[in-house]
């Protein structure tokens, strides 16, 4: 495989690598390749979204006021690592490509990262815990951000295809459910163990090595376009401030923010809900899995169905659903009693939520072709950063939330609960995701960036480009 040089002087991927990308229709070796770390991150990511606050809270014992605020000031960070690692990403110039170049040397620490945060030392003081755990939760999402965003970006890059974008984030997420199913089944184990610090060690040195073996696979076999080398933004000022001029985009980043700023607080409330609100600890990984299984098994559907209703429509349907399950969570769930209700409703939540995470990134790549309509530019790079941001500021901001409930409204790790901090976590379950649906969907009424515009910006950019080379 050799590398050429464009007549600029930039070093370029090769012909052979560039083949597989910028087409219509992706090959499935590629696909796989695309989708592959979804597995090695769905081990240590579930646990991660799911167990973390209660790992910290109840084994490590920190307070949970301070755990989420750790979380949410590691998320500061990413305000200025996000948006530097896309503006360099797009601007990075290299033989092995500008995306694969960071993916492959953030494969490590990556990997030191997962390891840090679930083994902490066993002899560190409750200060040093918390120094601990603010440097581990600062290496990984240092280093995940220089992958994700460059990974996401080439996402978009493989193909400029309407519909073949929906296909290759569908089979994405049914690849990444491997993933999944690994990291509840070691969440049952996490949650039986009887030595749980021992348990997350091995599991942490076991899911770090993996995640970087993937990362590094996957990184040699992944294509780039060679003809986006050197089209990004020449300042990150501009190439941030693009994304929030871009009107489809803008209206999407706050429609994103509000439906993740309610759904993040989910994950991390589930063991807690079937602890202290719920007597149903021992069927904690099989409700997570009612909710994971419809989420893969309807992806042949959800794609299907977006080429004949149309990505939006599809979308917009599945916010509403998500609210009205939601709401149903708080109002048939009573705290103390079992219910065959949490069972369908589990169900649903895992059925509605399939549709987004297959249609969304889908419609965030349509977008990022009109920003080039607007610009001339390529700034994948960007767009997943400030993507990335969002997604992360309203993770970090529910977790910071949770933990300030929790602690004033007098949770105490592993006794039975007050009513009132029992009323307080079935809320932040139930009540704030189903609201914030609720506004997101209203929002996204507006949003107008469909099918035939795509055709008609991509007509535009194949003209300009024809006439480039002419």
């Amino acid at each position: 495989m050799t590398n050429e040089t464009s007549p600029q002087g930039i070093a370029t991927t090769s012909d052979a690598a560039v083949g597989a990308a910028g087409t219509d229709q992706l090959s499935m070796p590629v696909i796989w390749a695309f989708s592959m770390p979804r597995i090695g991150f769905g081990i240590m990511g579930l646990l991660f979204g799911t167990y973390l606050m209660k790992f910290s809270t109840d084994v490590l014992l920190i307070a949970p006021a301070v755990m989420g605020s750790l979380i949410a000031g590691s998320r500061l960070w990413d305000a200025f690592s996000d948006p530097l690692a896309g503006y360099l990403s797009d601007r990075t110039i290299s033989k092995h490509g500008r995306r694969r170049v960071w993916m492959f040397y953030a494969a490590i620490p990556m990997g030191i990262g997962l390891v840090m945060i679930w083994s902490p030392p066993t002899m560190l003081g409750d200060i040093g815990m918390i120094i601990w755990m603010g440097i581990a939760l600062l290496v990984y999402e240092t280093a995940s951000t220089a992958f994700f965003v460059p990974h996401g970006a080439i996402g978009v890059e493989l193909t400029p295809n309407y519909h073949e974008r929906t296909r290759l984030y569908g089979y994405a997420h049914m690849i990444g459910a491997i993933g999944s199913i690994l990291g509840l089944i070691s969440l049952q184990f996490m949650n039986m163990s009887d030595d749980k610090r021992t348990f997350a060690f091995f599991l942490s040195l076991l899911s770090g090595f993996t995640v970087t073996a993937i990362v590094l696979w996957s990184t040699r076999i992944l294509p780039e376009r060679r003809d986006y080398q050197g089209r990004g933004s020449s300042s990150i000022v501009k190439s941030i401030l693009d994304v929030f001029k871009n009107k489809h985009a803008l209206l999407l980043l706050i429609v994103y923010a509000i439906e993740t700023f309610g759904a993040a607080s989910v994950g991390m409330l589930v063991p807690y809900l079937v602890e202290y609100v719920l007597p149903l600890q021992s069927m904690m990984v099989p409700i997570l899995l009612a909710y994971t299984i419809p989420q893969f098994i309807f992806t042949p559907m959800w794609m299907r169905l977006a080429k004949i209703f149309g990505k939006k429509p599809l979308w917009a349907f599945a916010m509403w659903l998500n609210a009205a399950v939601f709401f149903s969570f708080f109002f048939v769930l009573t705290p103390g009693e079992t219910s065959i209700w949490i069972w369908v409703l589990a169900f649903s939540l895992g059925f509605a939520a399939g549709c987004g995470a297959v249609v969304a990134p889908s419609i965030q790549a349509d977008i990022i072709d009109y920003d080039e309509y607007l610009t001339s530019e390529r700034k994948e790079g960007a767009y997943l950063a400030v993507w990335n941001l969002v997604r992360k500021s309203a993770a970090s901001m529910a977790a910071l939330i949770t933990g300030m409930v929790l602690q004033y409204t007098g949770f105490e790790p592993n006794v039975e609960q007050s009513t009132r901090t029992m009323n307080a976590i079935l809320a932040l379950f139930a009540l704030l995701p189903g609201i914030c649906y609720v506004v997101g969907a209203l929002l996204f009424f507006r949003f107008d960036f469909n099918e035939d515009e795509h055709a008609e910006v991509r007509q535009i950019l194949a003209e300009r480009s024809s006439q480039n080379q002419s």
